[in-house]
């Protein structure tokens, strides 16, 4: 559980000597790849942290499209909110793109940690804030961006994705078709051997 210890000690900046309490606060478990953890129509009940894998969370239009919203890497969290909070039906299914060890973070997971440890609500607060800073921007991404540009912010926040995932799934996450995509690499890589 090396990726929870980190994330606890030095984003939520719990001294390493008491990482090993917090334990009681979250399960671990493994997923296959292609299980799913959260299906549209069900309540989300836990925050999931991926320890080791990959998770993807998308929905699903009316015409059977999907649309991927976030992956989550190793040591992201990934949830849907409104349902978790709020107690709602899903729209969404959260499913492991590869073989994966995730860490189900209880409702109570953040709110456990500011009673034993006061400062990660600060820590929390800020994460959230930027959580809704990174929507905002993805938002407008797919609003005024070019598919270039979006495909650019994509490789910045999701550095090693690229790798392992098929291109349906980037071209999914950023609203285009598949055969968009390969145009918008083609004319990348033209642009780039032209400058080198």
């Amino acid at each position: 559980m090396e990726n929870i210890e980190t994330y606890l000690s030095e984003i939520l900046e719990i001294p390493k000597n008491e990482v090993t309490q917090c334990s009681s606060f979250y399960e671990s478990k493994s997923v296959a790849k292609n299980e799913f953890l959260l299906k549209e129509g069900e309540v989300c009940n836990s925050t999931y942290f991926v320890e080791k894998g990959l998770l993807r969370m998308f929905s699903i239009d009316k015409n059977g499209k999907e649309h991927i919203i976030q992956f989550a890497p190793e040591k992201w969290l990934i949830s849907d909110r409104s349902s978790l909070y709020f107690n709602e039906k899903s729209k969404y299914y959260i499913e492991a793109v590869e073989e994966s060890e995730i860490l189900l973070l209880k409702n109570d997971f953040f709110k456990n940690m500011s009673l034993h440890f006061p400062k990660t609500a600060e820590k929390n607060d800020l994460l959230l804030q930027k959580h809704i800073r990174n929507l905002q921007n993805r938002v407008n991404s797919l609003l005024a961006e070019t598919a270039e540009e979006r495909y650019m912010n994509f490789i910045k926040m999701y550095p090693d994705i690229l790798l392992r995932v098929p291109q349906w799934m980037v071209a999914s996450y950023l609203g285009i078709t598949p055969e968009s995509l390969s145009r918008v690499r083609k004319e990348l890589a033209r642009k780039n051997f032209q400058t080198s």
